[in-house]
C-alpha cells in the first residue's frame, strides 16, 4: 500500500516561521518609566497613520506596551504627538 502524498503542511513548514523575538528596548534600557516628553523616541511606536504599533510588530514587552500607549495617548493629550497623520487633514 503506497501512502498518499500529504495535502496540508503542519505550521512550523512556513517560511520564516521561527523566528527570534525582538528584544523589548524598555527592558534592555533599564529605564523605571517611560516619559510621555520624549516625543523622538515614541514617535517610533506610531503607524505611518499615527496609530500605536502591535507588540508583535514592535516588540516590547506587555508591561511595557501597556505604559507606552498611556505615554502616547498623554502626549497626544499634550499635542506633543498627533492625533492623525498630516496629509489626511
Amino acid at each position: 500500500m503506497a501512502e498518499a502524498p500529504k495535502r496540508f503542511k503542519k505550521r512550523d513548514d512556513k517560511v520564516g516561521g521561527s523566528r527570534r523575538r525582538r528584544a523589548c528596548s524598555f527592558c534592555s534600557d533599564k529605564q523605571g518609566y517611560i516619559d510621555y516628553k520624549e516625543v523622538n523616541r515614541l514617535r517610533r511606536y506610531l503607524s505611518d497613520r499615527a496609530k500605536i504599533e502591535p507588540r508583535r510588530k514592535t516588540g516590547t514587552c506587555a508591561q511595557h506596551q501597556r505604559e507606552l500607549g498611556i505615554a502616547l495617548k498623554r502626549a497626544r493629550q499634550m499635542a506633543l504627538l498627533p492625533y492623525a497623520p498630516q496629509h489626511l487633514r
